[in-house]
């Protein structure tokens, strides 16, 4: 097998998993601090099919927790997120699309994933992507609360198709957003696709 990752995933995986993980195409709807996380965590888990979306480009203030290399500042996320998850995967179907969330292009793009991670940064694009999803069916996993360091126990709300995770508490926008709690609810976002796909782990005894 010439694909390092696959190969090495099936240490932990059996090829009925690996198929099942590779057959949904799952949204990624932002390409930041939980977008970028949640991608790479979710295909290092052996998800084949993404599709892509964000219209910024890479800044020096993304660095701090976000996948980005200074190489990649001035560059589109789409696409420098797009070479890191190939570089990983080369059989990754990837979708990579520079664009902004609109109601006019949501129900074009909708349709085209059953589960989405919801990682946009404004309020209004939030609302308008969870809500257009439930509306239509899908499923959807969203972050609320993961500013400054420390602070409130990160966990999880499964409120029918919608996951929630995060602290619910704390305000990026009052807090500065810093790697280990952006990670850690991206993390969580990662986990709840999984799960999405999988269903609950078997219990231990």
């Amino acid at each position: 097998m010439n694909n390092v990752l696959r190969h090495g995933l099936g240490r932990y995986l059996s090829q009925e998993q690996l198929q099942c993980l590779r057959q949904v195409r799952i949204g990624v709807a932002g390409a930041g601090g939980l977008g970028s996380n949640a991608a790479l965590m979710l295909v290092r888990s052996g998800v084949g099919k993404l599709l892509l979306l964000d219209d910024d480009v890479v800044d020096a203030s993304n660095l701090n927790r976000q996948q980005y290399w200074p190489r990649h500042v001035g560059q589109p996320k789409v696409e420098a997120l797009a070479d890191l998850l190939r570089e990983l995967d080369p059989d990754l179907d990837l979708d990579a699309r520079r664009l902004r969330l609109t109601a006019d292009n949501l129900p074009h793009l909708l349709p085209l994933c059953p589960i989405w991670v919801e990682a946009l940064d404004g309020a209004e694009d939030k609302r308008l992507l969870v809500e257009g999803a439930l509306l239509a069916g899908l499923r959807v996993a969203s972050a609320s609360g993961m500013g400054s360091w420390g602070g409130p126990a990160m966990g999880k709300r499964c409120l029918g198709n919608l996951v929630l995770v995060g602290d619910f508490t704390t305000d990026i926008l009052q807090a500065p957003p810093l790697a280990p709690r952006v990670t850690q609810a991206a993390a969580l976002l990662a986990d709840a696709v999984l799960e999405m796909l999988r269903g609950s782990p078997p219990q231990q005894n």
